[in-house]
């Protein structure tokens, strides 16, 4: 059975799960700030995304990070290498994109995570 958790955008969950796996999207919850806490707000809502649904960053398998301004990626890098921590047995595969976003988004990013057993 899929489990799917709605957010707060009509036509699509923040959310699903099936069996052993999840997939989480999420942008930053607020958009005035500058890139770096917008990555920061991001990730955070990535990882309570994941614990709602049985996982967590450490259990994240792929990853895909789109921003609006490519020269801000090293400022991404270092937030996401922080985030992630020092064990490279939690580090997953990641993409990372140069993308037009809607508004004041400036960074938004999906993962795929194994749930915890």
């Amino acid at each position: 059975m899929i489990e799917r958790k709605s957010g707060i955008y009509s036509g699509r969950n923040k959310s699903s799960a099936y069996k052993d796996l999840v997939w989480t999207v999420a942008t930053s919850s607020d958009t005035s700030v500058e890139f770096e806490q917008q990555t920061l707000l991001t990730l955070d809502t990535i990882q309570a995304n994941l614990i709602e649904l049985g996982s967590d960053k450490t259990r994240i398998v792929s990853a895909q990070v789109y921003i609006a301004n490519m020269a801000e990626k090293p400022v991404m890098d270092a937030v996401w290498q922080k985030w992630l921590g020092d064990n490279p047995q939690h580090w997953p595969q990641r993409a990372c994109l140069g993308v037009s976003l809607e508004g004041d988004v400036l960074i938004e990013v999906t993962v795929t995570a194994v749930r915890g057993s």
